[in-house]
């Protein structure tokens, strides 16, 4: 038994018009799904058959979810075999939730053209491992919602034939290969603030005006304490331009594959903190960093700026909470020349992007960020 059998197994006993009840064939191969042993599931994950609750569903599906990124369908990302509503075909896809945005956006073309928007932006963090056979949407042969918004949510896709299946080492090979492309696309989600937003690079802050604020979050703040601190600097509308975003989700995907976990939701002020992978926040080191983009080839302001933010913040975000105090990384657009020693002297490492390569520090090298 395996993937390929059960996959079988339900192309050749479900049928929509039986219905939900218990003595339905199709439905109890899909109840049965969670109980199985037989699946060669990567390392962390679980799996669950759907096959409609009140009604049967018009395309039966399989869920397979990564422990660490999401455990339901409704919302966020994870992987499901979906069958067409004629059983002819069944594909592997890397889903989007879609339940979670009814409340919002209804049932119909507004919540399917939100999906299709946001997976052409996942999408670009899976093209460069796109295989032979691999689209980006499944087709499910059928006209309700569900169906459809199951296809606008793909955010890439690998259809079978369900008479001419693949054998088992191959669909196994397939799904291990999704699994991967999950873990980078849910990398790339999480380094997207506001997920809403129809931009390719998104923005924590719309902003208003070109204010003193839109590098230096500290600007006009007297605070008495670190609980003052606090206040001002989460209700502050910190500007974020673009190509800051742009510097930040770039050196986030590079750290993922140097084995560290980036985080930007939940820790503003701070742009950035990173954990190294397998390892529990609560407990690990942290390293707390800080972006800044290097204006006119002059890094002095930049590397000034970076030095005052990550020394207030590892003061008063850490030192005053009595928190274990994080290793500093000042992030650069460019070389920072003389400063990379300066900053190393004060206990902060620095890297920067120089053509397609990620350079730094010998505290960064010591750390594998960089070399």
């Amino acid at each position: 038994m395996g993937i390929r059998d059960l996959l079988l197994e339900i192309a050749g006993t479900y049928d929509a018009s039986e219905g939900t009840k218990k003595e339905v064939a199709g439905q109890q191969v899909l109840r049965g799904v969670a109980q199985r042993t037989d699946l060669p599931l990567p390392t962390g994950y679980t799996v669950k058959g759907y096959g409609g609750q009140a009604s049967a569903a018009a395309t039966p599906w399989i869920g397979v979810f990564d422990t660490e990124i999401n455990e339901e369908p409704g919302k966020g990302l994870y992987l499901a075999y979906i069958f067409s509503a004629d059983l002819q075909t069944v594909t592997l896809t890397l889903q989007q939730g879609i339940t979670h945005l009814e409340d919002r956006l209804g049932r119909g073309l507004a919540r399917q053209e939100h999906l299709r928007r946001k997976a052409r932006r996942l999408r670009r963090w899976t093209d460069a491992q796109r295989r032979t056979g691999w689209v980006d949407e499944p087709v499910l042969r059928h006209h309700a919602d569900r169906p459809r918004a199951y296809e606008a949510a793909s955010v890439i896709a690998r259809p079978y034939e369900t008479g001419e299946l693949p054998k088992e080492p191959v669909l196994q090979e397939d799904l291990f290969h999704a699994a991967d492309l999950l873990k980078r696309t849910a990398v790339a989600e999480s380094l997207w603030w506001d997920e809403d937003s129809p931009g390719d690079i998104e923005v924590s802050y719309a902003p208003d005006d070109r204010s003193a604020l839109e590098d230096d979050p500290l600007a006009g703040f007297r605070p008495k304490d670190s609980s003052d601190y606090i206040a001002n600097i989460q209700a502050q509308q910190q500007v974020k331009r673009r190509h800051h975003e742009a510097l930040i989700k770039s050196f986030g995907l590079h750290v993922v594959s140097r084995g560290y976990v980036p985080t930007t939701r939940s820790v503003h002020p701070k742009d950035l903190v990173l954990h190294r992978d397998g390892e529990s926040p609560a407990t690990s080191d942290e390293w707390l960093v800080e972006a800044k983009v290097v204006r006119r080839g002059n890094p002095t302001e930049a590397v000034r700026q970076a030095v005052g933010q990550l020394y207030e913040y590892s003061h008063f975000l850490y030192r005053e909470k009595r928190r274990r105090e994080p290793h500093l990384l000042g992030l650069f657009s460019e070389d920072v020349g003389v400063y990379a020693d300066y900053l190393e002297h004060r206990g902060i490492a620095s890297i920067w992007k120089e053509g397609d390569e990620w350079r730094g520090s010998p505290r960064a090298a010591e750390w594998k960020m960089v070399g």
